[in-house]
């Protein structure tokens, strides 16, 4: 298991989901470059001067990323000029979309595309997000739609600018390879972080069980359903990367896939492993309070037991008759309470010599 980039309680109470004001953020373009022997990096203010130009000659490789959907023109005039299928289009505008890959044939009108959409899910601040991040794959160029700034690709972004390095000498595919790697590699640390809570919440049951711990319980088991929901369609998107052939993809991508599909199948082994932890520690909660309340209804039970016989003792003495002998003695009362006394400390020393005390 991955050792997590932060201390656990870098993430308190994570909230998964789109983010609400992904709308409203501006829409950044920013453009790589690259072949075996240069890469060049930049920012494109100018789109329509920008889609004007062709590749450079040297370039093997252009990846363009896009941050933020709100500039739905320039999303659909990066999609005229690189002839995108207008259903990954709308699939890309539509923000939800459960993790899928679609391969769409060139023809006269688009070009053979590989489309992959993938939850991306990373820690921000004290919050959890669950972002969609949509990849169109190409022969020599790569289009990357995210719904806001900020990702897990800049240790990418840093290999491109080592010279020598694998993705600067291979095709647009293996970059392809990279982001999908990344995007599952990041869920490691975040399962980590959960392992943590989850021991720190077992330690709560079996310490101090209450209404907080098992709010807290009830919680993350949330959190994980929604972590399964993002996670568990990566195994399908990954496998049919790695089975089915495409033109825009190569042999060599497709046999480093089968690294990130076994990367997918221990993500999601250890996030099952913790929805079953979780389960069971609403049972020793639950195992753990009845057992508590046996207890508590272990020590009234014998408090009563002792006080039955010096209630009857109270009882008989209590009566209002003329005639009782010992009502007229004085020893009677100090007798009465030396008889309570024996009585009770005899059962509790009986209760301690049968365990139950």
């Amino acid at each position: 298991m991955a050792t997590p980039d932060s201390h656990p309680e870098a993430l308190p109470l994570p909230a998964l989901g789109a983010t609400p004001a992904a709308a409203s953020q501006p829409t950044r373009i920013t453009c790589i470059d690259y072949g075996p022997d240069r890469v060049e990096t930049r920012e494109v203010s100018d789109l329509p001067a920008f889609l004007a130009q062709h590749r450079p000659g040297w370039c093997n490789v252009r990846w363009i990323n896009v941050d933020g959907l709100a500039d739905q023109g320039a999303i659909h005039a990066l999609a005229d000029k690189y002839r995108l299928h207008p259903l990954a289009v709308e699939d890309l505008s539509h923000v939800g979309q459960r993790p899928k890959v679609e391969a769409y044939p060139g023809s006269e009108q688009y070009q053979a595309r590989l489309f992959i959409l993938v939850r991306m899910i990373q820690a921000r601040g004290a919050r959890l997000h669950d972002e969609q991040v949509c990849i169109f794959l190409g022969h020599h160029t790569v289009l990357t739609f995210q719904e806001a700034p900020g990702d897990v690709w800049q240790p990418i972004r840093q290999r491109l600018q080592t010279a020598g390095s694998r993705l600067r000498t291979n095709d647009a595919s293996f970059l392809v390879y990279a982001l999908v790697d990344a995007v599952i590699d990041q869920c490691f640390p975040i399962l980590e972080h959960y392992g943590d809570r989850l021991e720190d919440l077992e330690d709560r049951v079996l310490a101090q069980p209450g209404r907080r711990t098992i709010h807290h319980i009830h919680q993350i088991k949330r959190e994980l359903l929604l972590l399964r929901r993002a996670i568990w369609p990566l195994r399908e998107v990954v496998n049919t990367l790695c089975r089915e052939p495409h033109e825009c993809l190569s042999d060599t991508t497709r046999t480093y896939l089968r690294d990130v599909y076994d990367h997918t199948i221990q993500v999601i082994d250890i996030l099952e492993t913790y929805r079953e932890v979780a389960s069971g520690l609403t049972e020793t909660y639950m195992t753990s309070m009845s057992n508590h309340l046996n207890e508590i209804m272990k020590v009234l039970t014998i408090i009563g037991t002792i006080f039955i016989p010096l209630t009857f003792l109270a009882g008989v003495y209590g009566m209002n008759f003329h005639d009782m002998p010992e009502l007229s003695q004085a020893w009677a009362y100090p007798m009465f309470w030396v008889i309570c006394l024996v009585m009770a400390g005899g059962m509790i020393l009986w209760f301690k010599r049968r365990g139950w005390l």
